[in-house]
């Protein structure tokens, strides 16, 4: 995962989070105290300036490479309670040092979540390409360039929420060389090639095109959340709203590349469970168990 460009030429908008618990730590032990620094910097994929915030841990070098996990949508931290979750979590373990980078979105979200071979219908997503770019080439040589983090992309992940969940599908699914598992909360897997109105056909489902038309079988592991609440929309009429069809359809593609339910894919369905941050911020400890075991 070495890459030879300039860490200065590092850009986003994102929230960084660490935190450390040693290696004899006890349930009750408390995790390494954080610092937080602040800078703002340029994104020459993103062509933004963007504000940089690194919470990571007090002693400079930890023992051990950390684990690195990137979440899209990384201004919704506070909403999600991310820093006490992070925290709360690791101080539970025995073994786990992770390096938790949030990447904030800004007014251009629409424009730069998305699939990155194509964009939808309303050619919202026509940025993805750069978005993906950002996090193969300026965000991870930028991470691998100031921290202590592990060379085995089995210490690699990505997660997000809504929009950005389906971005970090898409970038786990293309690019299974940097990252080993992916996270997706009420991702976004309605992203479609046509509009309801226009003769649309369930075959128009993008992710669901790529998944199934991807040659080969990518070595990810998947985690998915739904909540029974996410909309009210149902396409289809079949009683079940859109988000859980999509979700649980992209799983079945899933399935038919080889991916076995259980072993590659986690499924939790939130039963009266919101499309915003305090579902999501509820079940993510969930997802770094997941994750981190």
């Amino acid at each position: 995962m070495k890459s030879s460009l300039l860490a200065s030429q590092i850009v986003p908008f994102l929230l960084l989070i660490s935190c450390v618990v040693s290696k004899n730590s006890s349930a009750s032990a408390q995790s390494v105290p954080c610092s937080t620094v602040s800078k703002s910097v340029k994104s020459v994929k993103l062509n933004r300036e963007v504000k940089i915030s690194i919470i990571s841990p007090k002693e400079k070098v930890p023992k051990n490479p950390m684990s690195v996990l990137f979440v899209f949508d990384g201004q919704d931290f506070p909403a999600l309670g991310m820093l006490k979750t992070v925290d709360k979590f690791l101080s539970s373990t025995t073994e786990s040092v992770v390096l938790v980078v949030g990447v904030h979105a800004n007014q251009d979200r629409l424009i730069e979540y998305g699939t990155s071979s194509q964009p939808d219908y309303a050619n919202r997503g026509r940025k993805a390409t750069q978005t993906t770019e950002f996090i193969i080439q300026e965000l991870i040589p930028y991470i691998e360039f100031h921290y202590k983090v592990s060379q085995d992309r089995k210490d690699w992940f990505i997660a997000g929420f809504s929009l950005g969940g389906l971005m970090a599908m898409d970038i786990a699914w293309n690019h299974s060389d940097y990252f080993s598992k992916a996270g997706v909360f009420s991702g976004s897997f309605w992203w479609r090639q046509r509009d309801l109105k226009d003769d649309y056909d369930e075959m128009d489902r993008i992710m669901h095109k790529i998944i199934r038309t991807t040659p080969g079988h990518p070595e990810v592991k998947f985690w998915f959340e739904t909540g029974t609440n996410d909309e009210k929309d149902d396409r289809d009429n079949d009683g079940i709203i859109d988000s859980i069809d999509d979700t649980l359809d992209l799983i079945a593609e899933l399935e038919r590349k080889g991916y076995q339910w259980g072993k590659d894919i986690h499924y939790v369905e939130v039963k009266e469970g919101e499309h915003n941050p305090s579902t999501w911020g509820k079940v993510f400890p969930d997802f770094l168990n997941w994750a981190l075991k």
